[in-house]
């Protein structure tokens, strides 16, 4: 699988709109995202800069220290510079009970000041392994906690050390509750007051509770993380509705030949009128608007205000454990261009998200990987080796720019993404002993693309000699799609005035059967002309 990637530059993966079939000589154009129109007219709210640079924007990627055992300071070192070029401001780091992960979270952080790039590390203790019965457990967090409160490279938050957490939502460390138990025995224990007796951590957790219970954890929360919003979680096989979302989401823009993120914006609005409330209330637990206002709303509610909010995007999701493992075997639904909907919906709410935590960067067991493939892997080598994901950094260091920003940056080069699954959704895998992952009908056999052009062009997708769509795209930000089949490849082209800018042709096929099932995604980024390698440099000239 290796030998197509040497070709081009790296692999994608998500979704969003469909593109609807139309000849070469009837494309369309379509509407599109100018730098001075970072979202749309009818966006909910449009991006602005935050005015105290104590609180700036933040973009975060998910880092497992659990998947980082052969780590050396030089692999951290080389992490943090690639997440440094794709706009990523900060690690949060996964920590879990091993006994040698405080050595890797000692080497990140000294990696990262080392860096010279301003790059800053924070702590997300993963609660789902880390025990919190009684008053002793907490000593480990709050260790953590001092132990790097004043070192160079933690990242701080209205001048407070940010932490976070995966989980959480029963832990009382031995108190009388939930609450209490956080209260006393973490964020205002005597070992984490500051002298003006204000706590010195600015606590975000990840508590998968009602967000309409939020005020019951005053003392606790100076913000919330809401981790599920990086998929629509809503969007299952064994939900009865799922088949009528899916075909909202996809069919709601079908007039048209592709999406961007000022149509998108315009299509949640509640002014649109030719937008039915169904497709409207699809879209919005697509793109994660619903969650989101959810988790703004209970935030607001809590006593003293200021509250931040770190929403949550990820490019894949495919987990394929047995029984005899993890036993868990699912996808989420990740078509319709998830990745690059979620994080234009983001920018285009910017003034009320303080942050983006991107899920993530080495979680290779559930697929949702943005870095290299590196470390050790849990066991997940047989639907994550040769899939590599890193070319969708440089579609993160788009969005990313124009979250900080508040305005999409010039694009100076023309750039395709495009990305697959490797076989047919329908395949049998007589040879596969864990079985057909839930969730799976709800996938298309679909090329995703995400056009990003300087200028406009025509833009060709073709799977076949006899299966091709072209597409008259204006500047800036598209996404298109074409239906694949088996034994068929991948291919885009970008043509301007005769002269062709991109070209991907990889030694791609669209496998018809499969040995055991591999939903994970597959795909390229190409940057002008093919390159023999990722060249990352190129992620701040887009």
């Amino acid at each position: 699988m290796r030998g197509w990637l040497a070709l081009a530059l790296s692999l994608t993966g998500l979704t969003l709109t469909s593109a609807a079939p139309v000849p070469a000589t009837q494309s369309k154009s379509r509407q599109h995202l100018s730098r001075q129109d970072p979202s749309s007219s009818n966006s909910t709210s449009s991006p602005s800069n935050t005015t105290d640079a104590s609180r700036p924007k933040l973009v975060i990627a998910h880092h497992m220290v659990g998947n980082t055992y052969p780590y050396t300071k030089s692999d951290w070192a080389s992490d943090i510079a690639l997440a440094s070029s794709a706009g990523i401001d900060a690690f949060a780091l996964n920590v879990g009970t091993d006994e040698w992960q405080p050595d890797r979270v000692k080497d990140a952080y000294d990696a990262a000041a080392e860096s010279g790039m301003g790059f800053k590390v924070f702590m997300s203790f993963d609660m789902t392994v880390m025990p919190c019965a009684s008053p002793d457990d907490a000593t480990t967090l709050r260790n953590y906690i001092t132990t790097y409160a004043s070192h160079p490279a933690q990242q701080l938050y209205a001048s407070r050390v940010l932490a976070t957490t995966f989980a959480g939502e029963s832990c009382t460390f031995g108190q009388s509750s939930v609450a209490e138990g956080w209260k006393t025995q973490f964020t205002q224990h005597p070992d984490l007051m500051g002298d003006g007796g204000e706590s010195k951590v600015w606590f975000m957790p990840s508590f998968f509770v009602d967000p309409a219970t939020f005020g019951g954890y005053d003392g606790v929360m100076d913000g919330a993380l809401n981790w599920n919003s990086a998929w629509p979680l809503t969007i299952a096989s064994s939900d009865s509705n799922a088949p009528s979302i899916v075909s909202q989401v996809l069919s709601t823009t079908s007039n048209t030949n592709s999406t961007s993120n000022s149509t998108l914006a315009s299509l949640l609005s509640s002014s649109t009128t030719s937008t039915s409330d169904a497709a409207q209330q699809a879209l919005g637990a697509f793109t994660g608007t619903t969650t989101d206002g959810q988790y703004l709303s209970g935030l607001a509610s809590m006593p003293n205000g200021g509250k931040a909010y770190m929403a949550t995007a990820s490019p894949w999701f495919y987990t394929h454990y047995g029984q005899d493992s993890f036993n868990k075997n699912f996808v989420y639904y990740a078509d319709a261009h998830l990745y690059p909907t979620r994080l234009s919906t983001l920018v285009s709410n910017c003034d009320t998200i303080d942050m983006i935590q991107l899920l993530t960067w080495n979680d290779y067991g559930e697929s949702s990987y943005l870095g290299p493939i590196a470390g050790a892997q849990p066991n997940s080598q047989a639907w994550v080796d040769g899939f590599e994901h890193t070319g969708w950094l440089s579609l993160t260091a788009y969005y990313a720019q124009a979250f900080k920003a508040g305005s999409y940056p010039e694009v100076k080069n023309d750039t395709v993404w495009m990305w697959s699954r490797p076989h047919v959704k329908d395949a049998v895998a007589g040879g596969d002993g864990v079985g057909r992952p839930d969730n799976a009908d709800l996938l298309g056999d679909t090329l995703w693309a995400v056009s990003l052009l300087s200028s406009p062009a025509q833009v060709t997708l073709s799977t076949s000699p006899t299966n091709t769509r072209t597409f008259n795209v204006d500047e800036g930000i598209s996404m298109l799609s074409i239906d694949i089949y088996a034994g068929d490849t991948m291919r885009a082209q970008v043509v301007r005035g005769g002269e062709t800018t991109v070209d991907v042709n990889p030694e791609f096929t669209f496998q018809g059967a499969a040995g055991t099932y591999n939903f994970n995604a597959i795909g390229l980024r190409a940057l002008l002309v093919l390159y023999s390698d990722v060249d990352h440099s190129r992620f701040n000239e887009l």
